[in-house]
């Protein structure tokens, strides 16, 4: 493969596919990244209500290694990430400071989305449907009916998404299949609620449960991203999964019934607006040990994502890092 010919299709505009990218298309590869949302960043999801700024997805994110530290310490100094604190308070409401920091975005998660996508021909709102591999090249096909090639495909939406991109297909071999099937997740029901006054979550603007019917209560006023007080709860899994088909509008009271037992106060009362993000796949339960997949070397077909090696926002990170540099060696 000559340079002139070095091209990836990554279907997935998340931290994975986004620094993915960015790395091949610094090494001279020719990238379009695809990704069905109306944004980038995937579960590092920021949306408004009114004037109210919510994180639904991913809350923050810590640092552990040396790689990951380096980008977040550049992305520091160019004001897209902030260290927001240092523990939350827990269920019982103490709070528990190990003096590890957690960032989050400056305007919200999706921050950083938006910082790795400048530059990247990132196209929005494009549901690939399937991909299949004939004249040497990969092709994903979208709903709208376009279709974008190229020499590599990386694939970094959650794993049974991307399995249902190959139904019917012998392009992915059936011990990939088998591999790639291994990994699970659990679903999380979030609730984004705009409230008329203060929402009694104690500062820093966190309650890390990680418990049933609740796992998380968070005041986005309070953690810096908001104008307005607004909170996102996030239910259990258990709880998400025994309840993710329900009515919004039950749902919606439920969580905000048992958010008002924790704080201590009326809120829902004061519930002006709601919202409800339903993630399927928001946990990874059981994870792939390396960081990404290699399906095949030839031709290069890669999974990738916050399901492969350790997970959460920096696993996500290192794992597109890693696929880039399979992909770079590969062709070398």
């Amino acid at each position: 493969m000559t340079e002139v010919t070095r091209s990836c299709v990554v279907v997935g505009a998340s931290i994975s596919g986004l620094l993915a990218a960015r790395e091949l298309a610094a090494a001279g590869w020719r990238v379009v990244v695809l990704d069905k949302g109306r944004g980038v960043g995937g579960r590092m999801a920021t949306r408004r209500l009114e004037n109210g700024t919510f994180d639904h997805g991913a809350q923050f994110f810590t640092v552990r290694g040396d790689r990951f530290g380096r980008l977040v310490q550049e992305w520091s100094g160019e004001g897209v990430v902030e260290e927001w604190s240092r523990g939350f308070a827990d269920a019982e409401g103490r709070q528990n400071e190990d003096g590890h920091p957690r960032y989050r975005g400056s305007r919200g998660m999706s921050s950083v989305a938006d910082h790795l996508a400048r530059g990247l021909d990132v196209r929005t709102g494009e549901r690939v449907v399937d991909v299949r591999y004939r004249d040497k090249t990969w092709e994903a096909r979208t709903e709208a009916g376009s279709r974008v090639a190229g020499t590599a495909l990386l694939l970094t939406a959650p794993v049974p998404q991307s399995l249902a991109l190959f139904e019917g297909s012998s392009a992915l071999s059936e011990e990939a299949r088998q591999r790639l099937a291994e990994i699970s997740y659990s679903p999380c029901l979030a609730l984004m609620a705009l409230i008329d006054g203060p929402t009694g979550v104690p500062e820093p603007g966190g309650i890390q449960i990680k418990g049933e019917p609740l796992d998380w209560i968070g005041d986005n006023q309070r953690k810096g991203i908001s104008e307005a007080p607004a909170i996102t709860i996030h239910a259990g899994p258990e709880w998400s999964r025994e309840n993710f088909e329900s009515e919004e509008a039950l749902v919606a009271a439920s969580l905000l019934a048992f958010a008002a037992e924790q704080v201590a106060t009326d809120l829902p009362s004061r519930v002006l607006q709601t919202s409800l993000v339903r993630w399927r796949y928001s946990w990874v339960t059981q994870p792939h040990p390396e960081p990404c997949f290699v399906a095949s070397g030839d031709p290069p077909l890669l999974f990738a994502g916050d399901a492969f090696g350790p997970s959460k926002v920096e696993g996500a990170a290192l794992s597109g890092l890693a696929a880039a540099d399979r992909l770079s060696t590969a062709v070398d």
